[in-house]
């Protein structure tokens, strides 16, 4: 039997005892015999109790496989065969400024969304390159999968801006809403197959499936029970009667577009009062990592759920699975679309239902998106190739189209004010922008 080896950068993620079980869920089908974690010496503290756990995980498994931790990049992905991407440059103190910026000035202020989701992708692109980098010389052949957000734009970059072509993007959020929809439906998920299309967080069901027919149109004359949301997000019911007119499924995103003024009246209440969505997230990862501390615990506590990365290890190991034994099943990715949707171009990625094979995903023929949820898609597509190229060649004037062009902003001087304050705060992980001409 061949060596695995999976090496996972930002492995002090709270995330990891997530794909810690999903690992041993398929060890029959992944053999991995060794998984190396990763991480900055800023996370150093958080690295060694996840690597504790992670350890007390698979020895309560009773496994063959040997964890790793280590700060030394190089090292660990040395002859790696996959590599998995999870970290969050500036931590979640960058995150908070994210979300309580742009509130200053009347916009909503979000993770992945927005002025939070550019300088979210600002920071992030170039430490995903110097990954890609470091890649070529130990790992030449490693799949690199991506969770690290926003996971499309940050996918669009290496496609449109490296020559490296083992990179897939992978989001949660197709996967919730699979779940979701099969709970409504009171049926094994098995039974149930849906048809995606779109943009990472800004996917659209375009078709969902049970037992091979189809059941949209009835679908939408249930929507109001439909608990489509996530733990970030605002749970604001679709109506009926606007989803019979848009034909697809919107996903718990689209919230920020196509009800943006509730979603800006929910965010401007929580900037109020000083609590961001990453305030609370620190509030509980303190909590996770004083459980993941206990000598005793062996298992991915179910507090976890609390974080909102529910699925995000039968999404991650399920792709690395299916690439492993070219299996050719079909999972929703971030890939390029080449002709998968029909009116968007073959060179942009896009996040669709794909066949998962050993040469990558391939995507599916979709069709073309409606006209309604094409408009939206197509906005921000030109926002993430703008927002790429600003990340990719700390170019200030993308950054400013980018910013400007995005629905939250619309209007050059407002745009300008919120780059301007967000660089400065992120002045110590953006200086390409503050090199003297």
């Amino acid at each position: 039997m061949s060596q695995l080896k999976l090496v996972t950068i930002g492995g002090g993620s709270s995330y990891t005892p997530e794909l810690i079980e999903g690992l041993i869920k398929r060890y029959a089908e992944f053999p991995v015999s060794e998984i190396w974690l990763v991480d900055v010496e800023e996370g150093k503290e958080k690295l060694d109790i996840i690597g504790d756990l992670a350890r007390r995980m698979i020895k309560k498994a009773g496994l063959p496989i040997e964890v790793f931790t280590t700060l030394d990049r190089k090292l660990a992905l040395k002859d790696a065969d996959f590599v998995t991407t999870q970290f969050r440059v500036g931590q979640l103190d960058a995150r908070e400024r994210d979300e309580m910026i742009p509130g200053k000035y009347g916009v909503i202020g979000q993770e992945t969304n927005g002025p939070g989701g550019l300088f979210k992708a600002l920071r992030t692109i170039p430490v995903i390159f110097s990954i890609i980098e470091d890649c070529k010389t130990q790992c030449p052949n490693a799949w690199i999968i991506n969770f690290t957000n926003p996971a499309g734009l940050v996918t669009e970059a290496v496609f449109r801006h490296t020559d490296w072509k083992r990179f897939v993007g992978l989001c949660n959020v197709p996967i919730g809403m699979k779940m979701e929809l099969a709970k409504l439906l009171n049926i094994d998920v098995k039974r149930l197959h849906v048809v995606f299309g779109g943009l990472n967080h800004l996917v659209y069901a375009l078709d969902v499936l049970v037992d091979g027919v189809s059941i949209k149109a009835d679908l939408f004359k249930q929507v109001e029970a439909m608990k489509m949301t996530m733990k970030n997000i605002e749970d604001i019911p679709w109506s009926s009667t606007f989803l019979n007119a848009l034909g697809v499924l919107p996903c718990p995103y689209h919230r920020y577009y196509f009800q943006y003024n509730e979603m800006l009246e929910h965010f401007m209440e929580e900037y109020r009062t000083g609590i961001s969505r990453a305030v609370k997230v620190k509030a509980i990862e303190k909590e996770l990592f004083e459980l993941y501390k206990d000598v005793n615990l062996a298992i991915k506590p179910p507090q976890l759920e609390q974080r909102g990365g529910a699925y995000y290890s039968d999404a991650a190991c399920n792709l690395i699975s299916s690439i492993y034994n070219d299996k050719h099943d079909i999972q929703p990715v971030n890939t390029l679309n080449r002709g998968g949707i029909a009116n968007l171009p073959d060179d942009v990625v896009v996040e669709i239902s794909s066949v998962i094979t050993k040469d990558g995903p391939i995507p599916v023929n979709v069709g073309a998106l409606p006209a309604a949820a094409l408009g939206i898609v197509q906005q921000i597509k030109a926002y993430e190739i703008s927002a790429s190229n600003a990340a990719a060649k700390s170019d200030y004037g993308q950054a400013l189209l980018a910013m400007t062009i995005h629905p939250f902003v619309r209007s050059e001087k407002l745009a300008k004010a919120l780059l301007d304050e967000m660089l400065e705060a992120n002045k110590e992980y953006l200086k390409g922008f503050f090199k003297e001409n």
